[in-house]
């Protein structure tokens, strides 16, 4: 405020203006709004600036060096499988499924109606956080049960109705930080199947309360196993941080599927500045979490799974 003091009366404008290239209109608005509020910004989806993604990618074609596959009268097998030791391992028809979104983040509608979606298209559903609908589990043909740090919702009747269980250890766009609803959209359905009030913010923490490290994760995962006879794969969701190593760590307790979510990945709710600034892209999360896979001897027996800005068949198919 000094410097700004001296500047020409002209100058002092355009600044306060937002001339600047570094305090836009943009970031001078965002500081307002968080000097009235008295704290940082919360809002959902993903991140809305640039950074590395599926648009920087293109494909090379097969020509004389590739054997091109006849589109209209042969046919490109899409058949996946989630944790392929498992006893009952998840099959998909295409390589894509419905990942987790609570129901309060989502409507009951949109839940039905991506769970039916799911079952047209031979792909799966998962619960989110908070919980099982019955419908939703009723009208998924392939269903993952989701287990986070706070139990909210969560019930080991439910859970050996699933065709796999994800533990939820983070999240892309909000890597180490816990779940948040917003208290408009906990609803008396929503709190009662929380087990909370209704109409106030409800948070999850950012850690299990049951485990410290990977020994305990690795007892976490066995007594999941116990639970579901050890029939159904058991997932592990990671946010994109420091992703060679944290891949390496959950090998090591011998999940079946290791999920990979990255910063493009979008939210119900979370603080802005850490949807903008923290993470890693999924371009280079992929490469790293199946180099930790490959070096430690797991192709083929740990599966990988990733999210985060995946928009169409090109971005699948580039990730």
């Amino acid at each position: 405020m000094v410097a700004l003091a001296k500047k020409a009366p002209a100058e002092t404008k355009k600044y306060i203006l937002g001339s600047s290239k570094i305090f836009t209109p943009e970031v001078i608005n965002d500081i307002h709004i968080k000097s009235e509020l008295g704290r940082y910004r919360m809002r959902g989806f993903s991140l809305f600036k640039k950074i590395p993604h599926w648009d920087d990618l293109t494909f090379l074609p097969g020509t004389l060096t590739r054997f091109v596959i006849e589109g209209y009268r042969e046919k490109c097998e899409t058949k996946t499988i989630i944790g392929p030791r498992a006893k009952r391992p998840m099959v998909l028809d295409i390589p894509i499924y419905v990942t987790g979104m609570s129901f309060g983040a989502l409507s009951y509608e949109a839940k039905i109606a991506l769970a039916r979606g799911a079952t047209m298209a031979g792909s799966a559903t998962c619960s989110g956080e908070g919980g099982m609908i019955p419908d939703e589990r009723r009208y998924s043909e392939r269903w993952l049960y989701q287990c986070i740090q706070s139990r909210y919702g969560f019930n080991p009747h439910h859970l050996r109705l699933a065709d796999a269980c994800e533990f939820f250890i983070g999240q892309g766009c909000k890597v180490g930080l816990g779940g948040h609803l917003m208290g408009q959209k906990v609803t008396d359905q929503v709190a009662e199947m929380r087990s909370l009030p209704a109409g106030i913010d409800q948070r999850s923490p950012a850690r299990h309360p049951d485990w410290l490290g990977p020994d305990d994760l690795a007892l976490k995962i066995q007594e999941i196993r116990e639970a579901t006879n050890h029939e159904i794969p058991i997932q592990l969701k990671l946010g994109a941080a420091r992703v060679y190593d944290d891949v390496r760590m959950a090998v090591k307790c011998d999940p079946d599927s290791i999920y990979i979510d990255a910063m493009e990945g979008g939210t119900g709710a979370g603080p802005h500045i850490a949807t903008e600034d923290t993470g890693v892209p999924g371009i280079a999360a992929i490469r790293e979490a199946r180099r930790a896979i490959d070096e430690l001897g797991k192709k083929g027996q740990i599966s990988l799974v990733y999210a985060g800005g995946i928009r169409n068949g090109g971005d699948v198919a580039k990730a």
